[in-house]
């Protein structure tokens, strides 16, 4: 099984990459990441004591659609999606983020949302 994890250019990305690393070590199983940022993740980024793969996101393709094209192509190996949360406003907590709205909503698998300590 596979934990995947959208990362994102932000420290909310940097969060769910460590969470879901460590879900994949918590669970035995490998790391899926989808790459949302314009550049290539940093190879001192990508855990190596678990199996991961990293997809990067095809130009011109929204983040949402990349993630759940992602999840639907490995529909029978991930188990849990790990995305970033930034903190809100109490007016803000009324609506969450769009990305993270359609992934919560849209997802076919649990989803575990962190937020940067």
């Amino acid at each position: 099984m596979t934990v995947a994890v959208a990362v994102t250019d932000s420290a909310e990305g940097i969060a769910a990459l460590a969470s879901a690393h460590a879900e994949a070590r918590l669970r035995g199983s490998g790391l899926l990441i989808a790459n949302l940022r314009l550049n290539p993740l940093d190879d001192a980024e990508i855990p190596r004591d678990v199996d991961v793969k990293v997809v990067e996101r095809e130009p011109g393709v929204e983040v949402g659609d990349h993630v759940l094209r992602l999840l639907d192509d490995h529909r029978d190996e991930v188990e849990l999606l790990v995305i970033g949360m930034k903190r809100r406003s109490p007016v803000g907590k009324l609506i969450l983020g769009s990305l993270t709205q359609e992934l919560l909503l849209s997802a076919d698998v649990p989803v575990l949302a962190v937020k940067v300590a």
